[in-house]
């Protein structure tokens, strides 16, 4: 008689669970291998000082070496928030236990050992990336045979410290398989939301250990500043700027906690209490965190002036690309004759190669008299620009131009970098158009129809209809730009010009110039993890703020 684990029912779910497994296992092999890894192996070229080849360990100096003082507070920060969100998680899972009348907290355990196998997966693969980077070192000189490369690659995987993680990682792994083996057959894992309980248990643990080592890792990089400060009779002062910043975004996020609290109060007294406590919080966390700003001077001055380059580029585009193509989108939505050509000609620019058509702009945008945009000034009565040649400021130019002074400090950005802000709206209108048409498409006729009915007109009928229902197509359309300008590169490479000294290179090109250059690889590395987290916070600010007034229907 067959047990309980072995039943007909048991077996065939075990079929369809493995089945499942090895439906995704060539998509999960080649997310690890051409994701995954590729992110991993840049944050270790990032700990590295690296020029054309593998130097020494640095840490995270390559980080303070770009932002100053700045990383320490941002490692800091990062190290609380993963500690944070490990405790809210776990609170969650309370919550859901509680309700649901659930014990899975032993479950704990064996999270904690298949969390201690993904980590020291990690510590190995870290241990055997610099063996196995020597190879090429190693076989300078000698005849390149495949039998010498799978020799000295033997040799790298069986490196003493290597060997040694590689034999934990087995060992661990064994182990784990023994107990998740266990776990299935005592059908554990099949009771109701325990194989769940088991995943978060394991996300949770992940997060916890990475926050608690992310923190104690930067105490001992700032202790380590201040031994070699102290050295050299400077005080670098990273612990006054820590509280003092961290104090400033703790009241921050407590003043906006008590505002949004105060906006739900329906007596008036309590609302004006919750919003001179949050006004209170708001203004002393301004008030410590003014020191940002100075902080932040102190850093790459390539950095900052990329980043300001780029916020120029991204304020000066995605507005504009939004406005034009919702008008053209609702001009082309009226069923006008030859409305199908136009759609097809907007949607042109989208899908023509970026160089050849980044190529010809710069040659409408050539400084020479006879380049198309200086003749038609010309023709207009107009004087003549250097365009992507031009590092002035627009408003700069403009106040000259109407005989009016104007600060440097709001020069706005340059009109070499104005080109190229006028040929990414051109690229990208016909796109936003047609993703405007499709979700005009999805709104529904008797709406409008019943507005119409009931007095609205058209400016009433797109402001309080369109539009609305429209938000999640301009979200999803400005999420996407606002990621695309920060990634922007290829028609900025093409177009920049050395004149502008440096007023059109946005970060991505700062990053570009590091890496390829300046063969700077290491910094180059850490820079480009500056810039995803630069993406990773103005999406979550996007999402909390724009999200919120999506109206799906």
């Amino acid at each position: 008689m067959k047990t309980a684990f072995l039943s007909g029912r048991r077996l065939r779910e075990w079929r369809e669970y493995l089945t499942a497994y090895l439906m995704i296992a060539p998509a999960t092999i080649l997310i690890l291998m051409f994701g995954i890894f590729p992110v991993g192996f840049a944050l270790f070229v990032s700990l590295h000082k690296w020029r054309l080849k593998r130097g020494d360990f640095l840490g995270m100096d390559n980080y303070v070496r770009a932002l100053e003082n700045f990383a320490y507070i941002l490692f800091f920060g990062l190290a609380v928030g993963l500690l944070v969100w490990g405790v809210m998680a776990l609170r969650r899972m309370w919550v859901e236990s509680q309700e649901f009348g659930d014990q899975p907290w032993w479950l704990a355990l064996p999270a904690l050992l298949f969390s201690a196998t993904l980590l020291s997966m990690v510590n190995w693969l870290f241990r055997v990336l610099p063996e196995m980077l020597d190879i090429a070192d190693k076989i300078i000189g000698l005849e390149k045979t495949r039998e010498l490369f799978l020799q000295l690659l033997d040799e790298a995987f069986h490196a003493e410290i290597a060997f040694a993680a590689w034999r934990i990682l087995v060992s661990l792994a064994v182990i784990s398989l023994l107990v998740f083996a266990g776990l299935l057959f005592s059908q554990q894992l099949s009771k109701p939301r325990f194989g769940n309980y088991t995943f978060q248990f394991l996300g949770v643990e992940l997060v916890l250990f990475s926050g608690a080592w992310l923190l104690w890792v930067t105490y001992l990089a700032v202790q380590a500043a201040y031994v070699l400060a102290m050295e050299s009779g400077v005080d670098p002062g990273i612990w006054p700027q820590v509280i003092t910043i961290g104090s400033g975004v703790i009241l921050l996020l407590l003043g906006w906690r008590v505002w949004q609290r105060g906006l739900t109060r329906s007596n008036n007294w309590a609302f004006l209490g919750h919003v001179l406590a949050a006004m209170t919080m708001l203004v002393g966390a301004w008030l410590l965190i003014g020191e940002l700003p100075t902080l932040l001077a102190a850093g790459d001055k390539d950095i900052w002036v990329g980043l300001k380059v780029t916020l120029f580029y991204s304020l000066g585009t995605v507005p504009f690309q939004l406005t034009f193509s919702l008008f053209l989108a609702i001009l082309l939505f009226q069923k006008l004759r030859g409305s199908e050509i136009f759609r097809m000609l907007y949607f042109l620019p989208y899908v023509t190669p970026t160089v050849a058509s980044a190529a010809i702009f710069r040659q409408l945008f050539s400084n020479r008299y006879q380049a198309p945009i200086n003749q038609l000034l010309i023709t207009l009565g107009m004087e003549p620009q250097q365009w992507l040649r031009e590092p002035r400021g627009i408003f700069v130019i403009l106040a000259q131009a109407a005989h009016l002074s104007w600060p440097d400090w709001a020069a706005g950005p340059s009109m070499a970098l104005l080109a190229i802000m006028i040929y990414s709206v051109w690229t990208y209108i016909g796109y936003d158009t047609v993703i405007y048409l499709a979700g005009l498409g999805n709104i529904s006729t008797e709406l409008i129809e019943a507005a119409e009915i009931d007095g609205a007109g058209q400016w009433e009928v797109f402001r309080h209809i369109t539009l609305p229902l429209l938000s999640p197509t301009t979200y999803f359309l400005s999420l996407l730009a606002i990621i695309g300008t920060f990634k922007a590169f290829n028609h900025i490479w093409v177009m920049r010009q050395g004149s502008a000294l440096g007023t059109t290179d946005t970060f991505s090109v700062v990053i570009f110039a590091e890496f390829f250059e300046k063969l700077r690889y290491g910094y180059a590395s850490a820079l480009a993890f500056v810039l995803f987290a630069v993406i990773l916070s103005l999406t979550y600010i996007n999402n909390k703020i724009q999200g919120s007034r999506v109206f799906y229907g």
